[in-house]
């Protein structure tokens, strides 16, 4: 018998390094959420909470909950509808729904910096259509995982993050919260 996943054709692995995502992390401010979610036990809603409580203005867009609030932030119907320049664009929608909202964040006045595609979304036509109009892409990561990765949060909760060095952790506000590395 034939395997079928033998004769797919996958895509090269992305890599981005850690100063790359790291450089993202530092320089956004304000993610719009594209696919958030308002239920406690969707990821979506989970990487906003996080986000949010590492000092990142999350904003919601989800046309189900366009006027409500998610984690105290209105949520918006479309890109378009937000009243404040976006930073980054989370995308948290499948990979073939991807290239629709990167058409629509290219239709933003100002263009968004960082258009990010979560984790498993991977859409290499959109990206590269991002990336033509100036705007720097991710795709299949969490910038959840990649925070907590980063600044050593991570380890705190007893996962393995592969990573052994010999500097010092250094804290940031709150309990057990560290900060993400700089070129300083």
């Amino acid at each position: 018998m034939e395997d079928p996943i033998a004769n797919d054709v996958l895509p090269p692995p992305l890599h981005y390094s850690d100063r790359f995502i790291a450089s993202i992390l530092n320089s956004v401010k304000t993610i719009a959420m594209v696919g958030a979610s308002a239920n406690i036990a969707r990821p979506a809603y989970i990487v906003m909470k996080y986000l949010k409580s590492r000092g990142y203005r999350m904003i919601p867009v989800n046309p189900h909950y366009a006027g409500k609030e998610i984690l105290g932030e209105v949520a918006y119907a479309r890109l378009a509808d937000i009243p404040v320049a976006i930073d980054m664009i989370e995308i948290f929608r499948r990979s073939d729904a991807a290239g629709a909202v990167v058409d629509e964040a290219l239709a933003l006045n100002p263009l968004p910096r960082v258009i990010w595609m979560q984790l498993g979304i991977r859409n290499d036509a959109a990206a590269a259509r991002a990336e033509a109009a100036g705007i720097t892409v991710v795709m299949d990561r969490c910038p959840k995982i990649e925070y907590g990765r980063l600044t050593g949060e991570n380890a705190w909760a007893g996962i393995n993050t592969g990573r052994i060095g010999n500097r010092v952790a250094r804290t940031g506000v709150g309990f057990q919260r560290l900060e993400l590395p700089t070129d300083d």
